[in-house]
């Protein structure tokens, strides 16, 4: 015998089994006790073995019948768990996410969809604020933030170190030909609020000419600095986690190899009292294997 038996007949062991009675199990099964005992003998013939005794007032388990009642049982109720989990409301999880319009929209926003096929029970709630300042406690489980990492939170993890590099529109680049260099990129710079400086130090860091002064266009987020280069303004020296999608499509180009070491990094932020959660775990090592993937 290798075949499966057929589940209705499983069903009814199993009950008949939790019951030690085919009338009970009858009832919990919306059958008739003679149904019960017709569906556990095709089984015992299937099988070739006795499962019960019957006696003139119930049924008891042989030694083959309690020791194939405990694994039947538990596939039974794996079944059962698994139904809620996945497909009733009052079962599905909730994570609630905070993190910069940047990082929500370039990094979480393409992956995910990765997510919730792994999870599809666990509901994923992300807002967004163009500084990754302190959230709401109250109001999230985790904060994805940008910084050095020392604030009072006893649980953060640190996500990675980044690298930042110069992307401009290819006509952008095109059209300086021959003249194609980091200071004729940086007469174009788009500058990031709170990181004005990076155009700078990567020219420090890779000796590199800098204009002295000139005007600069001036944006509050990576996501805007990005975007404005992809239309044909400019040049943006960005976190090279934020351009991949840019590059890839051909909508961005990065001419020079340089790669300047960020002094700040992104880090998750467990809330208290989330870390124990079973989504928020899930998710948060989840989100630590694609950062490994990626480094």
């Amino acid at each position: 015998m290798s075949s499966v038996p057929h589940v209705v007949w499983l069903r009814a062991f199993e009950a008949a089994a939790r019951h030690n009675s085919f009338s009970a199990a009858a009832d919990e099964l919306n059958l008739t006790p003679a149904a019960v005992s017709q569906q556990v003998k095709l089984l015992e013939q299937h099988l070739d073995v006795q499962l019960f005794t019957r006696h003139a007032r119930g049924v008891v388990l042989t030694d083959i019948g309690h020791s194939y009642a405990q694994p039947i049982s538990r596939s039974f109720a794996d079944m059962h768990e698994a139904t809620n989990e996945l497909f009733d409301p009052s079962h599905r999880r909730e994570i609630r996410i905070h993190a910069s319009i940047s990082y929500a929209a370039l990094v979480l926003a393409p992956q995910i969809a990765r997510f919730n096929t792994l999870y599809p029970d666990i509901d994923v709630q992300l807002t967004t604020a163009v500084w990754t300042s302190p959230a709401d406690v109250g109001a999230i489980d985790l904060e994805i933030r940008y910084g050095h990492g020392d604030w009072k939170e006893p649980d953060i993890r640190h996500l990675g170190h980044r690298h930042a590099h110069v992307v401009c529109h290819p006509q952008v680049a095109e059209a300086l030909g021959q003249e194609l260099t980091y200071s004729r990129l940086a007469e174009q710079a788009i500058k990031i609020m709170g990181s004005e400086s990076d155009w700078r130090r990567m020219a420090e860091h890779f000796h590199l000419d800098l204009p002295q002064t000139r005007l600069a266009t001036r944006v509050d987020s990576s996501l805007m600095a990005l975007q404005l280069a992809a239309g044909g303004t400019g040049a943006a020296l960005v976190a090279d986690c934020f351009t991949g999608r840019y590059t890839e499509q051909g909508l961005l180009t990065s001419p020079f190899s340089y790669r300047l070491p960020l002094q700040r990094s992104f880090f998750l932020v467990v809330h208290e009292g989330a870390g124990s959660r079973r989504e928020v775990v899930r998710f948060c090592d989840w989100l630590a294997g694609q950062h490994r993937h990626q480094t």
